[in-house]
């Protein structure tokens, strides 16, 4: 149970800001209203749905912190997104999206790492 719970430990403290910069070199997402990064909210929400069965909807990106992942050349954004179930009840989640550049063609490759209730 511990190992389950670690990464999202971890996870959870890197998006809580020191000053400028978060634990393990997370960025604070600046503008959190940009459609890149609403984008990748709705992307989140989708491909959560896509692989649990769920019908959450997107509603909006809340907050959300970046970090360049050199291993796999991957932009990664921890996001806490506001959705709504089928029933309408409004929740909070997490979500670990990672992004990097396609071939050159200007296709991004992107792949949902997680997504949990919080």
């Amino acid at each position: 149970m511990f190992l389950i719970l670690l990464p999202l430990l971890l996870i959870s403290l890197s998006f809580q800001a020191t000053t400028t910069q978060l634990i393990g070199g997370w960025q604070p997402i600046e503008n959190i209203t940009d459609s890149h990064v609403q984008e990748l909210g709705n992307y989140a929400v989708s491909e959560h749905n896509r692989q649990s069965g769920d019908n959450l909807e997107f509603l909006y990106v809340m907050s959300g912190a970046t970090q360049f992942d050199e291993a796999t050349g991957s932009m990664k954004y921890g996001l806490d997104i506001e959705a709504r179930d089928a029933e309408g009840n409004v929740g909070h989640y997490r979500a670990l999206v990672y992004e990097r550049e396609g071939d050159g063609d200007g296709y991004r490759e992107r792949e949902l790492k997680f997504f949990n209730h919080v």
